[in-house]
């Protein structure tokens, strides 16, 4: 039975990518991930009928698990690669920090909600994905481990917060949702030297707003 289950949702993950595929997303990296990984195992149970249509799904505490197009946009927008090291703002549902691991890049993710976290952390580590996590304000960062090639925010941030682009390596990238809390711009930031970053915007998204010291009060 699980294996029948395990078969139906790689098939429905499948037709996912190619509807992403079908919507502009082409790092064929992604998109392998994508497939590759049952959405189901993110989503609360009572959702799970809807788990490959793409769209948010709400998940515990208020949060949501993001749109598929989104999560593929964003990490596409990374330009992720094998042994990439990645600090992911927001572990949420913990399905974006798998579609990383699964490409091959090593994360860190912090998440700001105790039982978000201990859930997230239970399925990844059942399915096998390899992700450091921390209890904490995902606006500081993660210095201990910077700097990093990659920082994806997985919440809409008033500004972009300094302690993100300083904990970038030369050449790293930060893609972050900017603006009001209603609606954001992506941001991506790349690290051109010690003092200089290019700032380029990518359309206009929704996110849960970004929770903390350098982020939205709560």
């Amino acid at each position: 039975m699980q294996t029948e289950q395990y078969n139906r949702g790689a098939s429905s993950a499948f037709h996912l990518a190619e509807e992403l595929r079908e919507n502009g997303i082409d790092n064929p990296e992604v998109l392998k991930a994508i497939a590759e990984i049952p959405r189901e195992w993110f989503v609360p149970e009572g959702f799970r009928a809807r788990a490959y249509d793409n769209e948010a799904l709400p998940i515990d505490c208020g949060q949501t698990i993001s749109q598929p197009y989104t999560v593929a946009r964003m990490t596409q927008l990374l330009n992720p690669f094998q042994g990439m090291k990645v600090l992911e703002i927001g572990t949420g549902s913990g399905y974006q920090a798998a579609v990383l691991s699964a490409i091959g890049c090593r994360v860190w993710s912090i998440e700001r909600v105790p039982d978000l976290l201990q859930t997230a952390r239970h399925r990844l580590e059942k399915h096998g994905f390899h992700v450091a996590t921390r209890l904490g304000d995902g606006t500081v960062g993660w210095s201990e481990y910077a700097p990093y090639d990659g920082i994806i925010v997985t919440a809409g941030a008033p500004k972009i917060p300094s302690p993100f682009v300083s904990q970038l390596s030369i050449g790293g990238r930060l893609v972050i949702p900017v603006g009001e809390k209603a609606t954001q711009q992506l941001f991506v930031v790349t690290r051109i030297d010690e003092e200089d970053y290019e700032v380029e915007e990518h359309g206009e998204f929704r996110f849960v707003p970004l929770i903390g010291k350098r982020g939205w009060e709560e």
